[in-house]
């Protein structure tokens, strides 16, 4: 298991370098710029702000400048020289860089102030997710080509079917408009979680019930199923005991990408439900071309959905007592 988490770990390095690449490139590709569209400022101004965030420099000098800066404090020479000249960086672990639309601020203290609420949010949606799906898909295997598969079965599609801007919208008109029982909007209130969380999390329920149900039905056939229940166990033992373990694992296998999915769907949430959690910022600072906070944003989720899949990766193999001999 150590060899199989240090490779994983090598494995993400070249992953992450080429993401955080990709995107300092891409961002700057874009014609215009993060001061370009304010039209009350004059053209002595726009020129000492490029030159104060070194948006004058060439290209290659500003990715130089960045990679260093996210480098943690441990691997990260005191003193960089680029074209004879010392830029000496400072500051602890990863410097993400000052935001370009905030003054005085850095985007290490925006991730801090908005990290806490997405993943409050993803928690909440992932909790839902595994409460509805497993329940739902547990039901519909013990009784195939019944009711109770057909509705929790029909359920599923519609939460595969429907995207989140479609789900969101609806449950804040029925259950914010309506019927006033929650906010359509806002994070204040413990109930603010429940419909931004049931939106994240619904369409997840049913990829996870689709899969639950898949695996309970192979697990249940089994011989030594049969053999338990001919022993006298109950139905529920029978369930617990002996077909859950097995049956869960492709939902474990699927708990990365859908953590991944999770993660990336908040944006879109965060927007919808205004939550002020840093989906909602990254969004933001797309639009304002705000290039150290967009970078740093898809650099720290790429590390969570790394961290996240690797996880995964071990309880599958965990579970599975072949994969641990193979490991």
């Amino acid at each position: 298991m150590v060899r199989f988490i240090v490779s994983r770990f090598f494995q993400a390095i070249p992953t992450l370098l080429v993401l955080v690449t990709a995107t300092f490139f891409m961002l700057r590709a874009v014609p215009g710029g993060p001061f370009t569209a304010e039209r009350s400022m004059s053209p002595e101004v726009l020129k000492n702000l490029n030159e104060y965030y070194h948006l004058n420099d060439p290209l290659w000098r500003q990715y130089v400048r960045y990679m260093v800066g996210i480098l943690p404090k441990t691997f990260r020479p005191s003193q960089l020289v680029v074209d004879g000249q010392i830029d000496l960086k400072a500051g602890l672990g990863m410097d993400f860089g000052p935001s370009l639309k905030k003054p005085n601020t850095t985007v290490n203290e925006i991730i801090a102030q908005k990290l806490l609420v997405s993943l409050e949010l993803g928690l909440w949606a992932l909790l839902v997710a595994l409460a509805l799906g497993l329940t739902s898909g547990v039901i519909a295997s013990l009784r195939p080509n019944t009711w109770s598969d057909y509705v929790p079965s029909a359920i599923s599609m519609a939460g595969i079917c429907m995207p989140t801007f479609v789900i969101g919208p609806l449950l804040a008109l029925v259950f914010a408009v309506y019927l006033g029982r929650f906010n359509a909007s806002g994070w204040y209130e413990p109930s603010d979680r429940v419909l931004p969380a049931l939106t994240l999390g619904f369409a997840y329920a049913a990829y996870i019930a689709r899969l639950t149900r898949g695996g309970m039905r192979e697990i249940l056939s089994q011989d030594f199923i049969r053999t338990a229940r001919a022993k006298g166990a109950g139905e529920v033992r029978v369930v617990l005991r002996h077909a859950l373990k097995g049956g869960l694992l492709p939902v474990v296998s699927y708990l990365g990408p859908a953590l991944a999915g999770i993660i990336s769907g908040s944006f879109v949430v965060e927007t919808i439900f205004q939550v002020p959690g840093l989906g909602r910022e990254f969004v933001n600072s797309a639009s304002n071309r705000d290039y150290p906070l967009v970078t740093g944003t898809v650099l720290l989720y790429a590390v969570l959905i790394i961290s996240f899949n690797l996880i995964v990766d071990i309880a599958t193999v965990w579970l599975n007592p072949r994969m641990r001999q193979a490991h």
